[in-house]
């Protein structure tokens, strides 16, 4: 019987992978190319969007694991999209990825009635994007109401995340390379993989075992706070939520 932490992690690597995976599909990239966009352009327009019209500094303190002038780059570069365009554009490229993706899976009702509980019950705070997410009208459809609702749970634990990193004492960069990543959208990679997707400059520092102790424990609170998210789930429904999101071959 599930415990609301064991909840919490064996959870956050398939709501990692379908709650991002859309962020780099097909589907994205056929929008980039119909607006003219580059593909950092939209993730930040259409991800960080329901935020509103902000300056750019606004989007990197939510994405706070980008460089700042990544950031300001690809937000300015995605203002030809108004952002309530650009939102609508992202949750429709979310729900026909989840579509083509889980459209097969039987349990993807289910999924979403778990997790529609689990979002409905969380507190916004500290977690701007999960707020905007969760704000956004859901797909009527299992397979796209699904992922969409594992976007908005990936919001939420990475808004956590980085409030547990930054009174960990590490920086943005420190934090990914202190750790291999489960949760992509590509599946497992370094952090030095990572680093690198984000568009973080070279050469990276090592880093030390003190460094690696403290990103480990950001993880440990991480998992804890969401302990708390995933405590509006009796034993039963946590057993259900995480064999229904073994998704296997699904991906």
């Amino acid at each position: 019987m599930a415990d609301p932490r064991t909840t919490a992690v064996q959870t956050k690597a398939p709501i990692g992978l379908y709650g991002g995976g859309f962020m780099i599909s097909r589907e994205a990239k056929a929008v980039c190319d119909e607006y003219g966009l580059g593909p950092r352009e939209f993730y930040f327009r259409g991800r960080c969007g329901v935020l509103g019209e902000c300056d750019a500094d606004v989007v990197t303190s939510v994405a706070a694991f980008f460089p700042a002038g990544h950031v300001r780059e690809s937000w300015e570069g995605g203002r030809k999209l108004p952002v309530e365009q650009a939102v609508e554009l992202y949750a429709r490229v979310c729900q026909e990825w989840g579509r083509r993706k889980l459209g097969g899976h039987d349990g993807c009702a289910r999924i979403a009635e778990l997790l529609e509980k689990v979002v409905a019950a969380a507190s916004p705070v500290g977690a701007p994007l999960f707020a905007g997410w969760r704000a956004v009208p859901l797909a009527g459809d299992p397979p796209a109401r699904a992922v969409q609702l594992m976007h908005v749970v990936r919001e939420l634990r990475g808004g956590l995340h980085t409030g547990a990193v930054l009174a960990a004492g590490l920086s943005p960069l420190e934090a990914t390379l202190a750790a291999d990543h489960e949760g992509t959208p590509f599946g497992p990679r370094s952090g030095e993989m990572i680093a690198k997707f984000f568009e973080w400059p070279e050469p990276y520092p090592r880093p030390d075992s003190g460094v690696v102790a403290r990103r480990a424990a950001a993880e440990e609170v991480t998992d804890d706070l969401m302990a708390q998210v995933f405590s509006v789930l009796n034993s039963d429904e946590s057993d259900e939520l995480i064999g229904l999101l073994r998704l296997g071959d699904a991906h």
